[in-house]
């Protein structure tokens, strides 16, 4: 089997990981000011969180391309080293053994699984706790920029720090108060971006 068409059998299991990743990703961020995010979550929020978090920021996506492009380059560098010792202690290979095209397709592609599997793992866990942990720290030290403006339906508005939203649910602070509070988006008019600092 070549290792093009493992990939592509592979496809929607890693699809499947990715939303295993984008759900893991946010519980551990959530968990860390104090949500439980799977509650306030819809079956489509859980669907879209890996396209929502790769999407949330130009590095994310390139770092997240990178990793996969390092997972696939150095196994396709090995399989042309295959002759070599040390690469196949790394392959799991005896020694000195001549092995057919399909042989060693599978053993790249297990190689390339293996390295993309516990580079996004790393990557999504690492990017929710460091987002949680920065999140926390300014709520607790008080250095939280509130840009937004919240207009309600009753007529009231608020200036606030959003921390983010889903399809149902708006998630943030408001200014002078560092009790986070959910809102459904039902009840909220409309939000001002008072300082966007994009278009400045």
């Amino acid at each position: 089997m070549k290792f093009s068409e493992s990939l592509q059998k592979l496809l929607p299991f890693g699809y499947l990981f990715l939303v295993v990743m984008g759900i893991l990703k946010e519980s551990v961020f959530y968990y860390q000011i104090g949500i439980n995010i799977l509650k306030y979550s819809t079956i489509m929020d859980i669907l879209i969180s890996p396209i929502a978090t790769l999407t949330a920021h130009p590095i994310i996506l390139i770092a997240v391309i990178l990793v996969i492009v390092f997972s696939y380059a150095f196994p396709a560098s090995l399989s042309k080293r295959s002759h070599k010792q040390w690469v196949q202690k790394i392959l799991g290979l005896k020694n000195n053994i001549e092995l057919s095209d399909e042989v060693l397709g599978n053993h790249i592609t297990n190689l390339f699984i293996k390295f993309l599997t516990i580079g996004l793992l790393a990557f999504f866990v690492g990017i929710g706790i460091g987002e949680g942990i920065a999140l926390s720290q300014r709520i607790m030290t008080d250095k939280l920029k509130y840009n937004q403006k919240l207009n309600y339906s009753s007529g009231d508005s608020e200036q606030i720090y959003l921390i983010s939203s889903n399809s149902v649910y708006y998630f943030y602070l408001a200014k002078g108060n560092k009790a986070i509070k959910i809102s459904p988006i039902g009840a909220i008019k409309s939000i001002e971006f008072t300082n966007n600092r994009m278009l400045q």
